[in-house]
């Protein structure tokens, strides 16, 4: 654990450190955010916070060789795997600078994270099985494995870039979800009684320092927006670490993951629910965004100010309060799910249920106690 601590600390001081050099190579590039109608910014910000996460990644993944439990007790392709994510993820950042310099159009983009998942599926960084609740494992040939893995990619993604729409919202969602997936794995082989260094926990656990690292710049008053190259990177990764897991676990250690008490079938099946439940709440969103649009009789593409971040803005919550709430919604799926996965028992239940209202509670209760200052 002590080296999985050290990973996590040198993503986040390398992320805090190159969000600077970012920052000024944006604003001598033009990656600069303008004020649109639909944004709750009233001035404009430079982009290219994707290049510092990228950066804590690539400083995180150079120490984890050096580090002595890493390089001896992981296997040789644990590195070889999270060299390929970062790889793909150095690709669909730079189609993500592309984008926040010249403001590619949808196809582009969408070619662009194919482009990516390719790379991954090419190096064999994809499903191999999966199960389905009540145990019954499905073994996928390469097509099957390639297309599960290019659709959960790149849909996780998109939901990121989706989610990024208010000060540190992104950041801290992916961040709150890549520790409790860096949990997951590592609690997994405990339970297993395997080697502790996988590709999953190493890359989530640097993914969640590389978000700790950029936040301090990314909250508001933001003085740095990740832009398409952090938000499409970020979301890569989470993803593609998940997809790993299931390479380097054989179908009998995993259905054994719930030694605790947990549910054998969510244990299997996390490394494809747990990206979309820790982004629950911006799918929700996209899917509600769809279906407003197209009854008014627009492009489910228009923009406008009705998504979940503006209604909580709305009904009295501030900026960083509103991106606080998000946290918990997040933090609570995500951990819940883990927590359910592996444990079982009147102890999980019933911290699963005080979660649940107190964030409930934080939700709407909150705004009628304490309003900003400027309503006031």
């Amino acid at each position: 654990m002590r080296e999985y601590v050290v990973v996590f600390l040198v993503a986040m001081a390398v992320s805090y450190l190159l969000t600077v050099v970012a920052r000024e190579i944006a604003l001598r590039t033009g990656a600069v955010a303008r004020v649109r109608d639909r944004d709750v910014h009233d001035e404009p910000i430079p982009y290219l916070g994707g290049l510092a996460m990228l950066g804590g990644l690539v400083a995180a993944y150079l120490v984890a060789r050096e580090l002595p439990f890493l390089s001896t007790g992981a296997g040789e392709f644990v590195f070889r795997d999270a060299g390929v994510v970062i790889g793909a993820g150095a690709l669909i950042c730079a189609v993500g600078v592309l984008d926040d310099l010249f403001e590619l159009d949808a196809l582009t983009k969408l070619g662009g994270q194919l482009l990516a998942a390719g790379f991954l599926v090419a190096f064999g960084v994809q499903f191999y099985f999966f199960t389905v609740p009540g145990g019954e494992v499905f073994s996928l040939d390469a097509a099957q494995g390639a297309l599960l893995t290019g659709f959960l990619v790149i849909a996780t993604v998109n939901a990121v870039n989706f989610v990024d729409g208010l000060d540190g919202l992104a950041a801290g969602v992916v961040g709150i979800g890549a520790l409790a997936f860096f949990l997951y794995c590592y609690q997994l082989t405990s339970i297993n009684d395997t080697s502790r260094a996988t590709t999953a926990a190493l890359l989530t656990v640097a993914l969640a320092g590389a978000c700790a690292g950029f936040l301090p710049h990314n909250i508001n008053p933001a003085r740095l927006f990740m832009g398409d190259s952090g938000s499409m990177l970020i979301g890569l990764v989470l993803s593609a670490g998940a997809v790993t897991l299931t390479g380097q676990f054989n179908e009998v250690d995993l259905s054994q993951g719930s030694g605790s008490g947990g549910d054998a079938s969510l244990v299997l099946l996390l490394p494809i629910l747990l990206p979309v439940a820790i982004l629950v709440v911006p799918l929700l969103d996209l899917v509600l965004a769809v279906v407003r649009r197209t009854r008014a009789g627009r492009s489910p593409f228009a923009p406008d100010k009705q998504h979940l971040h503006h209604r909580l803005l709305e009904i009295g919550h501030s900026q960083r309060r509103a991106v606080f709430i998000m946290w918990l919604w997040a933090g609570l799926v995500a951990f819940g799910t883990v927590l359910v996965s592996l444990y079982s028992g009147p102890i999980v239940v019933g911290g699963g249920v005080a979660a649940t209202l107190l964030t409930v509670a934080f939700t709407f209760l909150l705004p009628r106690l304490h309003r900003p200052a400027v309503e006031a």
